[in-house]
């Protein structure tokens, strides 16, 4: 990782902005046991029957817990509850005009905030009018990139860098209702069980919708029978979380688009609970930087690679055995047709099947036997 120097840290109070109430309690946590898989086993009890888990896993002790870092920052500031993280990467034209309207709500809300724009080595005007901006609105902080890093390593390093306890994600195009920011955050602050709150949006409003559309249900609808969870919406880039929470998985987290992608279905195998609210989307200002072809690929690769990091059998033990299935069933036609006689074809295909078998639990071994996530 690059250290990249901020221009200033602002306080995190504006004169202009209503007094904040003081810190929310503390929030629980779920705290998974070390070693075990996210998501458990569902062998049937002695009564045969699989019993409904409650709402809080049995299994997982809830523990509370306070942020560690101290109360103020080094400036003597009292820390903000929210830090709202917004990559820019040529969006000069606009950017302002999003800063405005977040800026304008959050004075509005009860919330104390910070707004981090990371500047993604953008190569027009965008660093010049956020270090404007930084003179105008008190509760900016700027964090210029010197070369391109992708919307999800702006993303990751805001997230590792934020004074808030609650982080929120989103981008500067005009495109979210960054309105409802506060609405997301306070459900966060006023239910212990969600770790996560995602804008899921209703309509979409992307360059090559034709193809995006089905793209997006395809992958959703991988992701869900992985995950065993209905997601409403993947790749939302609305979302807001506990900052404490994320900090395991920010290390998986890819540079471009699908970081989104990545940090839902890590928050859903292991247990971590998202809440999704309907959102409207607009279209988008300046030019998209979605590559259809391209992106979809890192998608599908990002979704299997997530829940192969998380639950391999999942990915590899289906395939495994429809290869020594298929293998059998053709043993045996073959064993009738020619007595005592397996083609190369027949040995290849169970061959094939006990060899991804047993990489799947092999995998499985290794991800039951680390610590951590």
């Amino acid at each position: 990782m690059n250290e990249h120097p901020e221009t200033e840290v602002i306080p995190t109070t504006s004169p202009a902005s209503p007094a904040a109430p003081s810190p929310a309690p503390p929030t629980e946590r779920i705290a998974v046991r070390t070693g075990e898989l996210a998501g458990g086993s569902d062998d049937p009890g002695e009564s045969g029957t699989v019993p409904a888990r409650p709402a809080f896993d049995t299994r997982f002790q809830a523990t509370t817990q306070r942020d560690p870092r101290p109360a103020t920052l080094e400036d003597g500031s009292p820390r903000p509850y929210v830090t709202i993280v917004l990559p820019c990467y040529n969006e000069g034209a606009h950017v302002l005009k999003e800063i405005d309207r977040i800026t304008a709500t959050m004075n509005a809300s009860e919330f104390t905030y910070e707004l981090l724009c990371i500047d993604d080595a953008s190569t027009d005007n965008t660093l010049e009018v956020l270090e404007q901006a930084g003179r105008d609105f008190a509760n900016l902080r700027i964090m210029p990139f010197r070369r391109n890093g992708g919307s999800g390593t702006a993303r990751r390093i805001g997230t590792q860098q934020a004074h808030g306890e609650i982080v929120v994600w989103t981008d500067a195009d005009m495109t979210y209702e960054n309105e409802r920011i506060p609405e997301l955050v306070r459900i966060l602050r006023d239910d212990a069980s969600y770790d996560q709150v995602v804008g899921a949006r209703t309509t979409e409003e992307g360059t090559h919708k034709w193809a995006r559309v089905p793209a997006k249900w395809f992958i959703r609808k991988v992701a869900e029978w992985l995950t065993k969870t209905k997601i409403p919406d993947l790749n939302s880039g609305l979302r807001a979380f506990r900052r404490e929470v994320s900090l395991p998985y920010l290390r998986l987290l890819p540079a471009g688009f699908s970081c989104v992608t990545t940090i839902t279905i890590a928050f859903l195998s292991n247990q971590h609970d998202i809440k999704y609210v309907e959102t409207s989307y607009a279209k988008r200002a300046g030019v998209s930087k979605f590559h259809f072809v391209n992106d979809a690929y890192r998608y599908i690769l990002q979704v299997l690679r997530m829940v192969m990091y998380f639950d391999p059998l999942k990915v590899l033990m289906p395939p495994a055995l429809w290869l020594i299935f298929i293998g059998f069933i053709k043993g045996v036609v073959d064993m009738v047709r020619h007595p005592f006689y397996f083609p190369a074809s027949t040995v290849l295909l169970v061959v094939s099947g006990l060899m991804i078998g047993s990489l799947a639990l092999l995998s499985d071994l290794v991800v039951r036997s680390r610590d951590g996530v």
